[in-house]
């Protein structure tokens, strides 16, 4: 019995490690860089927030990207009357199942989700590569294909930006067919911001835990050289 549920336990870690080998980019973003998380945070109200919520968010966790209430309200604020509120999808969830076949997820914590054991820059080189790796089929309902998930239900929301990509089945590489309104190099950044967000917004304290950590850990390097000078002293006379 005990066997068995040490199996089960690492059973979804084996399914993991059995799936197909992809190659994924390398996200050259960073969570300290708030100009790009607060474009970041335009292109996910724009283009991401009509299908997919943030649900575990509130608009008001926007203000740490140093923006304004004011600038928050008038800009990315679309599906809510209130700062106070949760960053809920605009669609209705009954209507999406009936569009896609299924209610597309939160988008709060993907970058952890899709992350090795919850490992967020993990999920951000997936995310990365994702977004940059739709091509056109036609034997699709939506029209769209990945290369990174084959048979993905969602449609290529930016491809107006990145425009239209195909896959030359000789080579098995995507080759760009219509430009989009962006540069592949603007395009690349613009994601690599998208991603970013989606990576704050899973964890948006990380940036302070982190400092936090360090100085913690110097605290601890100070008292340790202080515990040990106060032993010394005591037990100096003691043989």
């Amino acid at each position: 019995m005990k066997k068995f549920l040490i199996a089960l336990l690492f059973t979804p870690l084996l399914a993991l490690a059995s799936g197909a080998a992809v190659h994924l980019d390398k996200w050259p973003g960073s969570i300290g860089d708030k100009p790009a998380l607060q474009n970041g945070a335009k292109l996910f109200v724009n283009y991401c927030l009509n299908c997919h919520g943030a649900s575990y968010l509130r608009y008001k966790n926007l203000l740490d990207l140093g923006l304004t209430e004011q600038q928050v309200k008038e800009n990315l604020m679309f599906t809510s009357d209130k700062i106070g509120e949760l960053m809920r999808v605009a669609a209705p969830h009954e209507e999406q199942k009936q569009w896609f076949g299924a209610t597309p997820p939160d988008l709060t914590i993907i970058a952890r989700a899709r992350g090795e054991l919850g490992n967020a820059g993990a999920g951000a080189d997936w995310l990365y590569t994702y977004l940059r790796s739709f091509y056109r089929d036609e034997n699709r309902p939506t029209g769209w294909n990945n290369v990174i998930f084959e048979n993905v239900g969602m449609p290529h929301v930016l491809f107006g930006l990145q425009g239209q990509q195909v896959m030359n089945h000789e080579t098995h590489k995507l080759e760009m067919a219509v430009p989009g309104q962006m540069a592949p190099a603007e395009f690349d950044k613009s994601v690599s911001d998208l991603v970013g967000f989606m990576v704050w917004m899973g964890e948006p304290q990380q940036e302070f835990r982190q400092k936090l950590g360090f100085f913690v850990l110097a605290f601890l390097a100070l008292l340790f050289v202080v515990a040990y000078a106060l032993k010394k002293e005591y037990w100096k006379d003691i043989h």
